[in-house]
């Protein structure tokens, strides 16, 4: 197992990295501040059968009665629809200020359970238990939760930072072939904007990585959460610098927006959205068409798409970006590169990025 600590001050925890760790949940929760007694276990009708009677039991045997919470797979369960029902169960199963959420499952999960962990009795601890490729690289990192509305992703939210982040690579051997594969739109996004020699180990490893080798998957996730914590740690509230983990962002939401959560997982949709980026680099920061071709081509090689149908429904996504949270006085601050390895933002206005989505 390998660990190390996000350093936010009096938000500061321990994220854990490893295979075989969902047994070891209960403990590593208590060892972080956790309180015993009654805690709900929040997950999605994919991850139920397999992972939650092991992880409730895991959770008994630190002191810790949790009640499972099963919400439906998929982007549609990110609603206050959803949130109003977990509500609901929250106050069925007695859960008081000194209990916990414990989130098992994808981004999905994560991001509802961290919300619902932000707003029930006003703060409870909430634990990140991320059995996605996509949610143990990034999206269980970083305090970040919300539900969608139907116009737009994530525009209801809070920052909320979890007692602690467990990721259990063994439980990535049994995901579907096309969620496994999204994730690396996150993993490649931080080789993107922080690290280029990441980039070349990913083109020489990948292989090995698409076969979910557990020595390779654990030193890419490590990886990736050791450079989004950098990130975290020196812009918590995303003030700055961590505007930068966007890269593909806005035009992926815009994408999922419009095709109303259900024809694109997040991966793939970042995937992209970060071709197009890497155009707009070209166009306005300065990268190599080299480069940008370099991370076009590790993108296809991953199997994630490049491109969309509903690009061409340009107008449509400039509505959908109208509502990004990037956006200032009608620009939106874009995140570009002006080498692999390096991120920059830029204001680039809506009719640039349309005759980008139009070509």
């Amino acid at each position: 197992m390998g660990t190390f600590r996000v350093e936010l001050g009096p938000r500061s925890h321990p994220v854990h990295v490893g295979a075989g760790l969902l047994d070891q949940v209960g403990k590593l929760a208590r060892d972080a501040g956790v309180s015993p007694g009654r805690v709900a276990l929040i997950t999605d009708s994919n991850v139920a059968t397999l992972y939650a009677p092991r992880t409730a039991d895991a959770l008994r045997s630190a002191g810790l009665e949790a009640s499972v919470i099963e919400v439906t797979a998929g982007e549609t369960s990110k609603s206050v629809a959803t949130l109003s029902s977990i509500y609901d169960r929250m106050a069925a199963a007695e859960i008081e200020r000194s209990g916990a959420v414990f989130a098992l499952g994808g981004g999905v999960v994560g991001d509802l359970a961290g919300f619902v962990a932000a707003t029930w009795l006003r703060g409870v601890a909430v634990v990140q238990i991320p059995t996605t490729l996509t949610a143990q690289v990034d999206s269980a990192l970083g305090g970040k939760t919300g539900i969608n509305l139907a116009s737009a992703k994530n525009l209801v939210g809070a920052f909320h930072q979890p007692r602690a982040i467990i990721a259990d690579v063994a439980t990535l051997s049994t995901l579907p072939e096309r969620e496994f594969r999204e994730g690396f739109g996150e993993v490649i996004k931080y080789g993107a904007i922080l690290d280029a020699p990441m980039i070349a180990d990913l083109e020489r490893d990948l292989p090995r990585l698409l076969a979910r080798d557990g020595a390779a998957l654990e030193g890419v996730v490590e990886r990736s959460l050791l450079l989004k914590a950098k990130v975290v740690t020196a812009d918590e509230h995303e003030g700055g610098l961590r505007k930068i983990l966007n890269f593909g962002h806005t035009v992926g939401h815009a994408l999922e927006a419009i095709s109303g959560y259900e024809k694109y997982l997040h991966g793939e949709a970042v995937a992209v959205g970060m071709k197009v980026a890497a155009h707009l680099s070209e166009k306005f920061a300065g990268l190599s068409a080299d480069e940008s071709s370099r991370l076009i081509a590790l993108i296809e090689r991953t199997g994630l798409p490049t491109s969309a149908p509903e690009l061409g429904l340009s107008a449509q996504i400039a509505g959908a970006m109208r509502l990004d949270k990037k956006r200032r006085q009608g620009d939106i601050e874009f995140v570009l590169l002006d080498r692999l390895g390096h991120a920059v933002t830029r204001p680039l206005g809506l009719d640039a990025i349309q005759q980008e989505l139009s070509r």
